[in-house]
């Protein structure tokens, strides 16, 4: 095990359409697409994509899509660890005009505990704060082994803030700053003073305001896209979030700022491509955002 992902896992369906049906209307939409889904989850097959597969721990249901999604994990590789739901979760998707509306059903009511698995051989550990008491068990661990401990924190849930204590990355959404009523160098000092090395806050097209260690704020702007390129920005934070941890698995001696350059040009890529899976960048997608969207281009 290199590195292990842990959160929750959704099948995605995804639509273009020009407007929604209400009512008794019916509609046809543009164009659609079936992918993984979930923070965590889309985090990893980005990682798996880029060159290295880790394993990955999510709650599963034995239907269909349950059957899904063990399957797109193994074509990429992902080593599934499953923790038993009665039914597998699903989300709408619809992209419109650079942003996106979603619909979950979502089943986090858990038949079993979480599995024990062995870190002995990890360098990373990556969470969404899904399944919190598995979350913070491995924390916990990854500390205690000295692995590097990923955090994603899109929004507030239960036992997130509990969990920062053990987190040397922290990555975190302007919709937690909100939901946590701080502004965005308040959300860097409580992440520094609970120990976190590297801490950050993303806001979409703003880019990403981060810190590490005892150092000033910096700022690393989004490339820009144009807006007619854009496609479908779900799922570009968390390819952001495995592009980073990919990047370092690979170069862990690399500066962080080259980690989350790499990253944001992965999350350039992936806003061009209907669905999670359509917009998983290789190193060549990358390294063409670099240059079609850099600030040098």
């Amino acid at each position: 095990m290199d590195a292990l992902f842990i959160g929750h896992a959704y099948i995605d369906v995804t639509m273009l359409a020009d407007a929604l049906p209400r009512g008794d209307e019916k509609a046809v939409a543009r164009d659609y697409a079936v992918s993984f889904g979930g923070n965590a989850v889309t985090a990893a097959f980005c990682c798996a994509k880029l060159g290295v597969s880790p394993d990955l721990l999510v709650p599963a249901a034995r239907d269909w899509l349950g059957h899904m999604m063990a399957d797109m994990a193994a074509t990429y590789g992902l080593r599934l660890h499953t923790r038993r739901v009665a039914r597998s979760s699903l989300s709408f998707v619809f992209p419109q005009g650079g942003q996106r509306s979603i619909l979950r059903a979502r089943d986090d009511h858990y038949l079993q505990s979480f599995p024990r698995l062995d870190l002995s051989s990890a360098r990373l550990l990556h969470l969404d704060g899904h399944m919190g008491d598995a979350a913070l068990h491995y924390a916990k661990a990854a500390r205690e082994k000295g692995l590097l401990v990923s955090l994603d924190g899109g929004a507030l849930r239960p036992g997130l803030v509990e969990l920062m204590d053990y987190v040397d990355v922290a990555i975190v959404s302007m919709d937690l700053c909100r939901q946590m009523r701080l502004g965005e160098g308040e959300m860097l000092s409580l992440l520094r003073g609970k120990g976190c090395r590297i801490a950050g806050v993303t806001d979409g097209a703003h880019g990403l305001l981060w810190v590490e260690g005892d150092g000033a704020p910096r700022r690393t702007p989004a490339l820009h896209v144009p807006l007619e390129k854009v496609v479908d920005t779900s799922g570009a934070g968390d390819v952001f979030h495995g592009a980073y941890c990919a990047s370092y698995l690979e170069r862990p001696e690399a500066p962080w700022e080259e980690h989350f350059l790499f990253a944001r040009a992965a999350s350039a890529h992936k806003v061009q491509h209907l669905g999670n899976e359509a917009g998983l960048p290789s190193k060549a997608d990358i390294a063409l955002a670099q240059r079609r969207f850099g600030e040098a281009g």
